[in-house]
Formats: C-alpha cells, structure tokens, sequence
C-alpha cells in the first residue's frame, strides 16, 4: 500500500478554526471585563456565537481555555508590536527609540495585560492554574524580552545593557499596573520620554 496522504484542508476545518479563534478572542474579553469568577466557558462560548458543547470540544478545561487565551493574544500583540519595525525612523535615532518604547509599553497596557492579570490573580488561589500560568508567565516574560532586544538591536554582551531592557520591560508593566485604576495617559508620556532617552544612552 502507498503512503497515506494528507487530506486537503476543507470547510470543515477551516470552520474550526474560525470557531477556536473566536473563543480565544472572547475569553480574553470575558476575563478582562468580568475575571475569573465571572468569566465561565459558558459564558466565552455565548459571547463567541457558540455552543458550550463546541467550546469543550477545542478546550477539555476552563484552564485550558483561558490560558491558551492569553498566549494567543499576547502573540498577536508581540506580532502587531514587531510589525511596527518596518516604518521606522532611521536607526541611531531617538525618535525611533521612543515610538519602540511606546511599543513595548503598549505590551502591558489594554485588554490583554487587564485579562493576563486577572489570570495571574486567580492562580494565586487556585492550585490548577498555578503551575501552568506560571510557566506560560515564564514564556510571555522571555518572548517580550527577546522582542524588545531585537527592535532596540541591543547588544547585551556590553554590561548594562541586558538589565536595562529588563528594567524597560518592568517599568512598562508598572506602567499597565497604574492604568488599571486610572486613565494615566498622561504621566505615561513623560516617562516613555524619559525611558527612550535612557535607552538610547545606553545604547548608543
């Protein structure tokens, strides 16, 4: 007998994977507008158009839903951010410095960060999330830092300069932190100003 070959991709399939999207999308608005204990598979499955039956089909588990949520969107802003690098001001430029951190800001501030937070605050409490969020924390942190070195072209063999895209890295979740509460637009220009400055005297 000949190898088996793969089935071409139909309808079907490309269905489910329109439906696995929208759950993601939608569980990442549940958890930021409502949390964890508002944000059940019942409700994402409502908000996203489908039947709970369809969402436990994509997703064994409440935790499986909501953690893949979180990783997907916070790859779509990671792209989204380094989608950014391709209009550019030249490089060398504090120009450009400041609108990459503007950029890496815009990682921690929104939705996302809001629905990543609560996330991490229901795992504080509940054992069967820990350990994953944990991990997938470990994963978002290392894909945000690698992210940053490469639009910055930081060069982190020179001392200094791995601690201080770190300490950017900090200060934008500070920064998300305060937004939570209060519409700090504001005060947050002044200090992406003052942190492009920084690091592009770090840098150059």
């Amino acid at each position: 007998m000949g190898a088996l070959t793969p089935a071409p991709k139909g309808p079907q399939q490309e269905r489910s994977r329109a439906t696995r999207l929208r759950l993601l999308e939608a569980a990442v608005s549940c958890l930021a507008e409502h949390g964890w204990s508002g944000s059940t598979v019942s409700v994402v499955a409502e908000r996203a158009g489908v039947s709970r039956g369809a969402a436990q089909h994509h997703f064994r588990t409440r935790e499986d839903l909501f953690t893949a949520a979180v990783e997907h969107v916070a790859e779509k802003r990671r792209n989204a951010v380094k989608a950014v690098a391709r209009n550019l001001p030249p490089a060398g430029s504090v120009a450009r410095t400041r609108i990459i951190v503007e950029e890496l800001v815009g990682l921690y501030t929104g939705p996302l960060f809001r629905a990543a937070l609560h996330l991490w605050v229901a795992a504080s409490d509940e054992e069967q999330l820990r350990e994953r969020v944990t991990a997938l924390e470990a994963k978002v942190g290392r894909e945000a830092h690698r992210t940053a070195v490469t639009l910055l072209d930081a060069d982190e063999s020179v001392p200094g300069v791995r601690e201080t895209v770190q300490g950017l890295l900090d200060m934008a979740r500070g920064l998300g932190l305060a937004n939570l509460l209060t519409d700090d637009s504001s005060r947050r220009d002044r200090v992406v100003e003052q942190w492009a400055t920084i690091i592009d005297g770090v840098l150059r």
